[in-house]
C-alpha cells in the first residue's frame, strides 16, 4: 500500500487579482478544555471550514494561506478537499505565538502581492461586507482593522481591583478580524519589534512601529470561538441567518 504523507503545500488554480488572506488556526485549546475549536461543528460543518468558506465566496480574495499546528496539517488538507475550498493554496505549520504564526504565513505571500488580510480561524461568521470593507480601505491605508462599538460601560482598574476611572465608550471599539496590512510596512514593523510574541493582534505591531491604523465597521455576529459558550452563541446566530 502506498504511504500517504501530508503535503505542506499544494497547487490550486490561482484567481487573478484580489488579496490573499492568512487564516491563523494554530492556537492552543486551553479555554476550550482541550478541544480543538477549529474542528468543532457548527450546524454540522467544522468551524475552520465555515471560516474558509466565507473567504472562498468573496471575489476580493485571491487565495487562502492556512496556518495551523503540525499535527493538523493533513486533516485540514482533507477538509479543504472535502468541502471544495478551491482558493486554499498553502497549509503551513505555525509558530509558538500568534504573531510567529502570522509570519509563517507571510513566508508564502508572493513578491507581487502587496496587500494581505489576516484572519482568526475561529471567527467563522465573518461576512463578505466586512471583508470587502477592509480590502477597499487598504487602497488608502497601510493598516486596517474592523471593529464594533463597545456596548458595555468600561472601567479602568488598578492591580487591586479599585476603579480608577470610567472610559468613554463612544471612543472605544471592540477589535475583530480580518485585519489588513501592506506587506512592506508590516515586515518593517516586525523588524523593529523586540519581541513579537507580546502582541495580541497585527494592528498592535503596526502601532508600535508608528504606523497609523484605520478602522472600518465590523459586525457584532463576527465573534471569536474561544469558550464553549461561544459555540452556543454562534449556533444561535447561524440559525437566524438560515
Amino acid at each position: 500500500m502506498t504511504e500517504t504523507k501530508p503535503k505542506l503545500e499544494y497547487e490550486t488554480a490561482q484567481q487573478k487579482g484580489g488579496v490573499p488572506v492568512i487564516i491563523v488556526a494554530a492556537g492552543s485549546a486551553t479555554r476550550m478544555r482541550g478541544i480543538n475549536k477549529q474542528l468543532l461543528e457548527i450546524g454540522g460543518i467544522p468551524v475552520i471550514v465555515r471560516t474558509m468558506r466565507q473567504f472562498e465566496s468573496c471575489d476580493e480574495i485571491s487565495r487562502i494561506i492556512l496556518v495551523t499546528k503540525a499535527e493538523e496539517i493533513f486533516n485540514f488538507q482533507l477538509l479543504g478537499a472535502k468541502y471544495g475550498i478551491s482558493k486554499l493554496s498553502d497549509i503551513v505549520c505555525g509558530g509558538d505565538s500568534r504573531q510567529e504564526s502570522v509570519l509563517k504565513g507571510f513566508e508564502r505571500v508572493g513578491v507581487d502581492e502587496e496587500n494581505v488580510l489576516i484572519h482568526d480561524g475561529a471567527r467563522p461568521l465573518v461576512d463578505s461586507k466586512t471583508i470587502r470593507s477592509v480590502v477597499n480601505a487598504l487602497e488608502n491605508h497601510c493598516a486596517v482593522t474592523c471593529g464594533v462599538k463597545v456596548k458595555d460601560t468600561i472601567k479602568q482598574i488598578d492591580k487591586w481591583g479599585k476603579v480608577e476611572k470610567t472610559l468613554d465608550r463612544n471612543n472605544l471599539l471592540s477589535i475583530q478580524t480580518p485585519q489588513g496590512v501592506r506587506k512592506r510596512e508590516y515586515l518593517q514593523a516586525v523588524s523593529k519589534a523586540e519581541d513579537i510574541s507580546v502582541f495580541t493582534d497585527d494592528m498592535s505591531v503596526m502601532e508600535s512601529a508608528g504606523f497609523d491604523v484605520f478602522t472600518v465597521e465590523g459586525n457584532y455576529k463576527n465573534i471569536k470561538i474561544t469558550t464553549p459558550e461561544d459555540v452556543i452563541l454562534a449556533q444561535s446566530y447561524l440559525g437566524e441567518e438560515e
